[in-house]
């Protein structure tokens, strides 16, 4: 996909391969906030979780035993946030399916506020 700046990756400024196997790739934009956060990528354009292959799935896994690794090893976070986005309406901006791995700090302010955060969250409850 010619616009996708996980496709083509000198769209988005300091992105980087971190590490990559045969389907996919872990990339990392130089972040302020929490360091170490990176998406893994299928490196073919799939654009929901929903449309990765099931040897992706296999090679996600895989990347991703290989970032907790490395996560470990430089950041020694207290533990991650891990997610999908899907959609417009679940928060996904970029239309290529990517996994969020967001190591976790103690010494954060929202230490301890997960997914299930904004899943209970009385403010997020549909008016219907």
């Amino acid at each position: 996909m010619e616009g996708c700046p996980l496709c083509n990756l000198a769209l988005q400024e300091g992105q980087q391969v971190v590490l990559q196997n045969q389907l996919c790739r872990f990339l990392q934009i130089p972040q302020e906030v929490l360091i170490g956060s990176g998406l893994i990528v299928p490196i073919a354009h799939r654009e929901t979780v929903f449309d990765v292959t099931p040897e992706e799935w296999t090679a996600t896994y895989e990347m991703l035993q290989e970032v907790k690794a490395l996560l470990e090893e430089q950041y020694k976070p207290g533990g991650y946030t891990i997610g999908w986005n899907c959609g417009t309406a679940g928060g996904q901006h970029i239309m290529h399916a990517h996994l969020h791995i967001i190591p976790r700090f103690q010494d954060e302010p929202l230490a301890g506020k997960g997914i299930r955060n904004w899943l209970k969250s009385k403010e997020n409850q549909r008016k219907i």
